[in-house]
């Protein structure tokens, strides 16, 4: 089985090299290797859904380096890397909005029967194969924290 997505971003390889975009190509060199590197080393074929918990971890870690780029007053570095996360996220779904997060937060807790904040890997476990790669899961977690808070 192979993946829509690893198709999509080796054609996207192509169209970089063909237009000489040096940057976008470099990102995309940088995915395909992070995806290779995951398949040696499990042996195994990458499906779409882990595809996506990579990409979203790149994007993650990607984050982390903006803030200490900034604290350290690197602007070109966090130019790169905010570059390199949009980069990234042209293979993510499109990104939840808040009303859509907390929708699915709700479900969550309805669908694990979570009665308070000792349920949180419960309701995560139901919440993360919806949300992956749609949003930031730490923030995404806070606000499970949140709500599970004020149920018991």
């Amino acid at each position: 089985m192979t993946s829509t997505i690893k198709a999509q971003i080796t054609e996207d390889m192509k169209t970089a090299m063909r237009n000489q975009e040096k940057e976008r190509l470099g990102t995309i060199r940088m995915i395909l290797a992070a995806l290779k590197q995951r398949e040696v080393d499990e042996r195994i074929m990458l499906s779409d859904e882990q595809i996506l918990s990579i990409l979203d971890k790149m994007v993650k870690q990607r984050r982390e380096s903006i803030a200490q780029y900034e604290a350290g007053g690197r602007s070109e570095l966090v130019a790169k890397e905010q570059e390199e996360i949009r980069v990234i996220q042209h293979y993510l779904p499109a990104q939840l909005n808040a009303q859509e997060i907390e929708s699915l937060i709700k479900e969550a807790i309805n669908a694990s029967g979570a009665a308070g904040a000792r349920d949180m890997g419960k309701v995560m476990g139901v919440l993360k194969p919806k949300i992956q790669g749609r949003a930031d899961m730490t923030q995404v977690s806070n606000k499970v924290k949140d709500i599970l808070s004020t149920l018991s």
